[in-house]
C-alpha cells in the first residue's frame, strides 16, 4: 500500500463518517489490500478478500461513496483485522 491508500483507509475509519470519498479511491483501496473485484450486473460489484465477500452498487452521479457504503467497508476491514 502506498501513502494514498493509507490516507483512504484513514478516511474510511474517520468518525464521523466522511460523505465525500471518491468511489474510485475506495475501489483502489480494496485492490491494494489484495481483494479480487468481480463485476456483476449493472452497477453491482463484489470484493473478495481472504475468502470474505462484500457487495456494493457503484454510485452513478455523483461518483462518491455514500456514508453507509463507507461504514460497511469499515466493518468489513475491521472483521479482517485491517486497521488504519
Amino acid at each position: 500500500m502506498n501513502s494514498k491508500h493509507l490516507k483512504t483507509l484513514q478516511t474510511v475509519y474517520a468518525l464521523p463518517t466522511i460523505k465525500d470519498l471518491d468511489w474510485k479511491d475506495l475501489e483502489t483501496l480494496f485492490t491494494a489490500l489484495g481483494a479480487e473485484i468481480i463485476e456483476g450486473d449493472g452497477s453491482r460489484v463484489k470484493f473478495v478478500l481472504n475468502g470474505k465477500v462484500i457487495r456494493f452498487h457503484r454510485p452513478h452521479k455523483p461518483k462518491t461513496a455514500r456514508a453507509y457504503q463507507i461504514e460497511l467497508a469499515r466493518e468489513f476491514f475491521e472483521s479482517m483485522g485491517i486497521k488504519s
